[in-house]
């Protein structure tokens, strides 16, 4: 039999922590073959990321590994970074779960892109700008002879995890592991990238290591599967066969798992928490010695949205398409045009001392909650944050009870909040930035991709509980996704945007049963192709 690629024999993942040691991995074998593709998945904290990341010798600096990690026979457990770094970033490459922590704020993408065609491939600086322009035109980046020279903060979501793929793809690696590439790809895109993936392993003959909680994703793509349970492989085997007859009750409920219902409708009669009309909202990039305005961007252009308690508005489209923008401009977070009233107030005359006693009642949950996370607090400090300052009377002891309940509402052991972030998993911080802003018990919340790092069984969980809350405490959502599943699931209304613009909007029901405009029914149809039958053949084989 041939060798694997990639051999991972009696993997242990440990951590120490304010708690003691945790041990994150437990024993797990794994083979990777030349040319296949093997998805490893499980529920947030299950261990699948952290097997990957100690592969690539990646681990927090309170983490170690032990057992044997093999690519083609040499042994990586115990090698120095220098002598990793041999393998990283050219034989082995990543890309990672959260793109903004992972590309550096202070460089242009261009130059972040050929740092590796540089270092690993030995190109000069103009050939590596060269290759860096194919790459973005690779993975589908609009105008990438312009967007070549932008920040990171200057690109969507999607668009900077599709820098990050064009970066692990920049020298042709041999192991290629992907660990939720498509988190934060609208649909249409994430059928794109995992065509061009397929593609590139084809014509590469790389292996590829999918880590994900996206089992429809799992089914198209990948030739073998492992599912892994508190740190241990539970069930592995050929995909087509591991989803037709499952063994083990966790892969089952895995694979039933999606969030399912219909939310009720608003109490009759319910209050109006935010009126907003004619929201416009405008970038002016700039360039020249004398910072000349070449481009005027509208993000926004001329819409409208009102919200009752009790309500949920959905707001969905492919990224770039304005609906984060438009969320955060409801919230008076950056400049824009057009009315906003919160209850029986104006919010646009109020500078930024007037609007300071209204934030506790507007909270926004961010798309990256790694981003907005502050790697030195511990958990429980960022969730009680926002008590420091619309509460500076209440004891301590009277902000930590809080944070122990807030924990409680969103699924975490309470014990868990003298963690730091980086001792949680993707899903498990998404949980914790809903958290700080449900403990303030806002009247309006806007919810940026709240579900996009969380498996689907958390899912279901985090759409009953925003279900609750909503119906206890009468709160008005504005939800972002592109996670169609989530917004049918959670919304009395949909509005569907595209290049800033509104281009349908009607009832939940209305929109998936009898949608009007082509681009929704496009959307529609990217989001279930993932519903295929378990005996599909995947796309790379």
């Amino acid at each position: 039999m041939t060798e694997p690629v990639l051999a991972i024999r009696g993997l242990q993942v440990r951590f120490r922590t304010g708690d003691g040691i945790l041990q994150a991995v437990k024993g797990v074998d794994i083979d990777i073959n030349a040319g296949e593709t093997v998805a490893i998945v499980g529920e947030s904290g299950s261990g699948k990321s952290q097997t990957m990341m100690s592969v690539m010798g990646l681990l927090a600096s309170n983490g170690w590994a032990e057992g044997s990690v093999k690519y083609r026979g040499q042994e990586l457990v115990g090698l120095s970074p220098e002598k990793l770094n041999n393998y990283r970033g050219s034989k082995l490459t990543m890309i990672f779960q959260e793109p903004m922590t992972s590309l550096d704020p202070l460089y242009r993408i261009g130059d972040q892109l050929a740092l590796p065609l540089t270092t690993h491939g030995g190109l000069s600086k103009t050939k590596a700008r060269e290759r860096a322009i194919e790459l973005l035109e690779l993975v589908r980046i609009p105008d990438p002879k312009r967007r070549i020279d932008s920040y990171p903060h200057e690109l969507s979501g999607g668009q900077r995890q599709r820098v990050m793929i064009a970066m692990a793809l920049a020298n042709n690696p041999d192991v290629l592991i992907a660990d939720e590439p498509t988190t934060a790809l609208d649909v249409t895109v994430q059928a794109r990238i995992l065509e061009l993936l397929s593609d590139l392993q084809k014509r590469l003959g790389m292996s590829i290591v999918f880590i994900t909680h996206d089992l429809g994703v799992v089914r198209r793509f990948a030739t073998r599967t492992y599912v892994m349970k508190s740190g241990q492989v539970v069930e592995s085997g050929e995909t087509s066969a591991l989803f037709a007859s499952p063994k083990h009750p966790y892969t089952k409920m895995l694979i039933d798992a999606e969030p399912r219902g219909r939310k009720e409708p608003a109490p009759a009669g319910a209050p109006m928490v935010l009126d907003a009309k004619n929201i416009e909202v405008n970038f002016a990039t700039k360039s020249g010695w004398f910072g000349k305005t070449s481009h005027v961007l509208r993000a926004v252009d001329n819409v409208s949205l009102s919200v009752r308690a009790g309500e949920t508005i959905g707001v969905v489209g492919e990224s770039g398409s304005g609906k984060s923008t438009l969320g955060r401009a409801v919230l008076r977070l950056l400049p824009a045009s057009g009315t906003v009233r919160f209850e029986d107030r104006a919010l646009m005359p109020l500078d930024r001392a007037g609007m300071r006693p209204l934030r506790r009642h507007l909270q926004l949950v961010f798309q990256d909650p790694f981003g907005s996370l502050s790697p030195r607090m511990t958990a429980g400090e960022i969730v009680t944050e926002g008590l420091l300052v619309h509460e500076p009377r209440m004891s301590r002891k009277e902000r930590d009870r809080r944070a122990a309940q807030a924990f409680e509402e969103v699924r975490l052991e309470p014990a868990w909040r003298n963690r730091f972030p980086h001792e949680f998993s993707g899903g498990q911080r998404q949980r914790i930035a809903i958290a700080r802003a449900m403990i303030l018990h806002p009247k309006l919340v806007v919810l940026d991709e709240p579900t996009s790092a969380l498996d689907r069984s958390v899912q279901k969980e985090i759409v009953d509980l925003l279900r609750d809350l909503q119906k206890t405490h009468g709160l008005a959502y504005v939800f972002i996704s592109h996670d169609l599943a989530v917004v049918r699931a959670l919304s009395d209304e949909i509005m569907v945007m595209k290049s800033g613009k509104v281009v349908e909007r009607g009832t939940a029901q209305d929109i998936f049963e009898r949608p009007k405009e082509d681009y929704t029914r496009d959307l529609i149809a990217a989001a279930f192709l993932n519903q295929q039958e378990p005996d599909a053949t995947p796309l790379a084989s």
